[in-house]
């Protein structure tokens, strides 16, 4: 259904689209004059090359713009932290998700810093490839012993170094340092990029939900609260706290 109307909305935009009349230009002339020289002008506008890719561009522009903005709403919240040490420890996510999702090519980052893995939970979406950097002065080791991770181990190494794995499985997986041994931190790998981190305060807002109802879950620590079921409503925005 949803592609249908995506594909009723291409249809009406490159209708609306055709109306925009771009006539063919003839213009010769010269694009240049001195007294040394004179360069004779091309002829850009020959054959209705600018119409054409005026009349393009703008049925792409629209259509962008049109399945984009289409049937999308938002969620917004407050998680209620046990002590301000909690922020960045939390996550909010919609546990299951209609559609077909693909992630970033732009890989997110877990990194070492000061002997700590920043940041201390990563959610991403399942198929995400992670990069995992080393910014301290000394070895690192990165490993997990979680069966959504494979058990990975990407080995010791030295600042500078960059090493990626791809998270297929969907889940929870810790992530450790079997040279710091205090060192943790958690990937959280979900079915869809409806997920946040909460801010310092504890607000939240999930964009771009497309309308129907949900279980809104939040992940704190390590443990996963109950489901709140949701409806999110064309047109009108959701709010949902965690206290």
């Amino acid at each position: 259904m949803k592609q249908m109307k995506i594909l009723l909305k291409a249809i009406l935009i490159e209708a609306l689209a055709k109306l925009f009349v771009i006539p063919e230009c003839n213009y010769r002339g010269y694009g240049f004059s001195s007294s040394y020289n004179q360069i004779p002008a091309q002829n850009l506008c020959g054959n209705d090359r600018i119409g054409t890719f005026a009349k393009g561009s703008l049925f792409m522009i629209l259509f962008i713009l049109s399945v984009n903005t289409a049937d999308a709403e938002t969620i917004r919240g407050t998680v209620k932290y046990k002590s301000d040490e909690d922020a960045g420890k939390a996550v909010v996510y919609i546990e299951k998700a209609g559609g077909t999702f693909i992630p970033s090519k732009k890989n997110p980052i877990m990194d070492p810093i000061d002997m700590t893995f920043v940041p201390y939970v990563l959610p991403v979406l399942i198929g995400t490839t992670v990069d995992f950097h080393n910014s301290d002065g000394l070895l690192h080791n990165v490993y997990t012993p979680s069966w959504a991770g494979h058990k990975f181990n990407l080995g010791t190494y030295p600042k500078g170094v960059v090493r990626p794995f791809t998270f297929d499985r969907l889940g929870e997986v810790v992530i450790l340092c079997n040279i710091h041994p205090y060192m943790e931190a958690y990937i959280l790998a979900l079915q869809n990029p409806y997920f946040v981190v909460p801010d310092k305060d504890g607000k939240y807002q999930i964009k771009d939900l497309p309308p129907g109802v949900y279980n809104l879950k939040i992940w704190y620590k390590r443990t996963v609260g109950p489901a709140k079921s949701i409806t999110v409503e064309k047109g009108k925005e959701t709010v949902a706290d965690f206290r």
